[in-house]
């Protein structure tokens, strides 16, 4: 007798494992395709958001230099506003050299009138050096404006004026204790400061220079990675870095213009920014600790002139003449 013939089981096995993939392949297709426009659209928005932030840049960069075309157009009318008043200074000193020579030909009767004139022209001196520093900061000017009264004063043969002669000398000594002018000071760190810039480190020291603990596939992988933080601020592109000193250049022009104006609150402002910038552009060293030091002692540099005792010596002298008429 014939045996019973099996069925043929492995041609169904085949034919379910086909559908099986058939139906798989599909599906496998579309996830793939889901997940290729899920990266473009990623790719996409961070091109557009590196172009928006790239623009919103650029337009501050306008903005600054707009700002700064500005100021220097002020800058350069104030220097033309002290020109004409150092030319004035020079004429009053002519007017006061003149009436000295006339008021010594005087004699007699009319040396009272050649003092009262003398005094006229110290007043007219001593206020004109107090409006300079005041409004000006011309410490120089000021100084100058001091001498000629000290000079005139010298002739008052009048020993009522010996006090306020006295006055004046503590002026004027003041005066000259001052120094420099301190926004001269403050300009003149400044530029140390960004001629230092170029010496910074653009390289991260190394954390054991010498390799001391490491072995030896440690000591070789140093060598061909580099190693850096995921989280980092530090600008690494080429264009970025770029972007960032140009950056702190303008943060350092606008600090300059605002030490040209005197104004405190922007040139510490200026300062600040400045400081923000630089561990986004070099990595952080004992040099750039001291860079950002010298940025921070120059933000508490003063700008203005502070003397207490300025135009003590013009209230003496109006006291002292008006005291005469307040008696007749």
């Amino acid at each position: 007798m014939n045996s019973p013939e099996l069925p043929a089981r492995p041609h169904r096995t085949s034919a379910l494992a086909w559908l099986l993939l058939l139906l798989v392949l599909p599906v496998a297709a579309w996830l793939g395709w889901q997940a290729w426009q899920a990266q473009s659209a990623e790719r996409l928005a961070a091109a557009a958001a590196e172009l928006q932030r790239l623009t919103a840049l650029e337009e501050r960069m306008a903005a600054v230099r707009r700002n700064q075309q500005a100021q220097g157009k002020r800058l350069q009318q104030a220097e033309t506003t002290n020109r004409v008043l150092r030319d004035e200074l020079l004429g009053v000193s002519q007017r006061a050299a003149l009436l000295e020579e006339s008021v010594q030909r005087l004699a007699g009767p009319v040396e009272g009138g050649a003092q009262a004139l003398r005094l006229d022209d110290i007043e007219l001196l001593l206020a004109q050096g107090q409006q300079r520093l005041l409004l000006a900061a011309d410490l120089d000017g000021a100084r100058r404006a001091y001498a000629l009264a000290a000079r005139l004063l010298d002739a008052v043969t009048d020993p009522g004026f010996l006090d306020i002669r006295q006055v004046l000398v503590q002026e004027r000594t003041a005066l000259d204790a001052l120094g420099d002018d301190p926004r001269v000071v403050a300009l003149a760190r400044l530029d140390v400061f960004a001629a230092q810039l170029d010496a910074l480190p653009v390289q991260a020291l190394p954390r054991d220079p010498a390799g001391a603990g490491d072995t030896w596939w440690e000591r070789l992988a140093r060598r061909v990675v580099d190693v850096r933080r995921s989280d980092a601020r530090q600008a690494v592109a080429p264009a970025e870095r770029a972007a960032g000193i140009a950056t702190l250049r303008l943060e350092l022009a606008l600090a300059r213009t605002a030490a040209e104006r005197r104004d405190a609150g922007g040139w510490r402002a200026a300062l600040a920014r400045a400081e923000a910038w630089l561990p986004r552009l070099w990595p952080d060293s004992p040099a750039l600790q001291a860079r950002m030091g010298d940025l921070r002692a120059l933000g508490a540099l003063p700008l203005a002139v502070a003397l207490p005792t300025l135009g003590s010596t013009l209230q003496q002298l109006r006291l002292r003449r008006g005291a005469p008429r307040a008696a007749r």
